[in-house]
């Protein structure tokens, strides 16, 4: 048998093991980005698929399949920029382990086996800046600093940055010097001038613009944090309080958290412990209590925490100025924003709370979706306090961790997606997966942990990014209220599939998570 032939019949083999073998990805139907049909259908990775995904270069199928090029001898991953090969040519491969033993070898360009080895040099420069700036904030006053220390330019620093943390240097320093000014500010007595300069700033203005801005707070008005139960924020000009607290509240009759024309009240956790943080919306300002289960005042590391809660939620960790600024440049793109400026993404209060949803409301709609995870949350949710119903903080990952498939299938969850939650609620409580951590992490290793999570396709890896960690440049392809949305916002006559979206989607990146949110809501307006 020559080598041609030996290579069609393993390639083929290892086709069809993949076919039998390998779960894939998912279905979609969100409207205005809630769960109407999502991701975890079991459907197979049809060569149909893969081939569409390879044409797309679609990143988030790395690490699902493998494409072999027999005509050159190599093998790729799907997001490979080299120029497509003939589709006859084309093989499929499970790993890297069936590629070579048809006798290919890796892509020089797109390195699978760097891939599969978790290895990605500037994944590695980028993470490893990173660090070094959180260790010593002070070094690095200015971009340049990094700049030198990085040996790259300031247009490839630039670019590992957008990719990887979704923010510029520039940004990224500033955040990161705001957070260590935080933490002195709660655990000493220091002027806080001298932490401004320790930190990097040369102007006294310059840093209290910089931490109001980040913070909604005057550095003096952060330090008294946890001598009382009340703090404030101050709202930026032109904030849509309705739009947030339309979409939290999404689920009227919700256990966790209680909205009104004025505000909110949600139940938390507070160092661990159950607490209700209540949020009224005034003109200009938020005026957050802090009550705990127990009845004792919250510490200065408790109100912090709750502070940095009440920004998640009321969307404040995401300055929309930068996307607003590059669509109103862009040709065709500013009536994305018109009549919605200022328009702000509510986080979750926490990171496995979003996750929980988005697992949740899988291949459901709105409805029932809210239904199921109001019995999740009383089935082992904490009393939080609030009146006669009770708030019940949302459930834990090891409370989670601790359930029995059948003690969420007795309340109408299917046999699946029952595994997926517990699944995923076990890799966190075990360390496996650092969901608490993934906000402060890269956006592309948080997908890559993400993906290698059973139940979690692409779809709902960029869903939690967008929901639970609040990066700027998330696109949940597939999403059917995305989908709706560019359907409306181009004026098509059908809907565009993943490929037309990315297109479509392309002028707003790195901004992609507020053009998502901004064509959810124009679904509901009228058109």
């Amino acid at each position: 048998m020559d080598s041609s032939e030996e290579i069609r019949k393993t390639g083929f083999r290892s086709f069809s093991k993949m076919r039998t073998m390998m779960e894939t990805t998912e279905t979609v139907d969100i409207h205005q980005g809630l769960p109407d049909g999502a991701p975890g259908a079991s459907i197979e990775l049809s060569r149909e698929l893969m081939l569409s995904r390879a044409r797309a270069r679609d990143g988030a199928y790395n690490g699902r399949f493998l494409t072999g090029v027999l005509s050159t001898g190599i093998y790729c991953l799907p997001s490979c920029p080299a120029r497509r090969p003939n589709e006859e040519n084309v093989r499929f491969f499970f790993d890297e382990s069936s590629a070579r033993a048809a006798r290919l070898r890796p892509c020089r360009r797109c390195r699978p086996d760097l891939f599969y080895r978790q290895q990605d040099p500037d994944l590695d420069l980028a993470t490893g800046l990173a660090q070094r700036v959180r260790r010593d904030p002070g070094a690095y006053p200015e971009v340049k600093s990094l700049v030198a220390t990085s040996g790259v330019g300031l247009t490839k620093l630039n670019a590992l940055f957008r990719r990887h943390y979704h923010v510029t240097p520039a940004a990224f320093l500033q955040r990161v010097r705001v957070e260590e000014i935080c933490r002195a500010l709660l655990g000493g007595r220091r002027r806080i001038l001298d932490l401004a300069l320790d930190a990097g700033w040369d102007s006294s203005s310059a840093f209290h613009e910089s931490f109001r801005r980040a913070t909604a707070m005057t550095p003096g008005d952060y330090r008294r944090l946890g001598r009382g139960a009340e703090f404030v924020l101050d709202l930026p000009a032109g904030y849509r309080a309705a739009a947030v607290l339309r979409y939290l509240a999404r689920d009227p009759e919700s256990r966790c958290e209680r909205v009104s024309p004025s505000g909110l009240t949600k139940a938390v956790r507070l160092a661990g412990q159950p607490a209700l943080l209540a949020i009224d919306l005034g003109e200009g300002a938020a005026r957050c209590r802090v009550e705990r289960a127990d009845g004792t005042a919250a510490a200065p590391p408790e109100m912090a925490a709750a502070h940095g809660i009440a920004l998640r939620l009321l969307g404040l960790t995401l300055d929309p100025g930068p996307f607003e600024r590059q669509v109103r440049r862009t040709r065709g793109a500013r009536r994305l924003i018109a009549g919605r400026e200022g328009l702000r993404i509510p986080l979750s209060a926490e990171p496995f709370e979003g996750l929980a949803w988005a697992i949740i409301g899988q291949q459901i709609n709105l409805a029932f979706a809210t239904t199921l995870r109001r019995r999740f949350v009383e089935l082992c949710g904490e009393p939080a306090g609030g009146g006669s119903l009770g708030s019940l903080a949302h459930p834990t990952p090891e409370a989670v961790a601790r359930l029995d498939v059948a003690d969420l299938t007795a309340r109408q969850f299917s046999g699946r997606k029952a595994e997926y939650l517990i699944g995923a609620a076990q890799a966190i409580a075990t360390g496996e997966l650092p969901l608490a951590s993934f906000p402060e992490r890269a956006a592309t290793e948080v997908e890559r942990r993400l993906l290698a999570v059973r139940g979690l396709g692409p779809w709902t890896a960029h869903y939690v990014m967008l929901r639970a960690c609040g990066f700027a440049d998330c696109l949940p392809v597939g999403d059917s209220g995305l989908a709706a949305g560019l359907t409306r916002f181009f004026a098509l006559d059908h809907r565009p599939g993943p490929e037309e979206t990315r297109s479509l989607m392309q002028p707003f990146t790195p901004y992609r998570s507020f053009a998502t949110a901004h064509l959810w809501a124009s679904l509901g307006e009228n058109p």
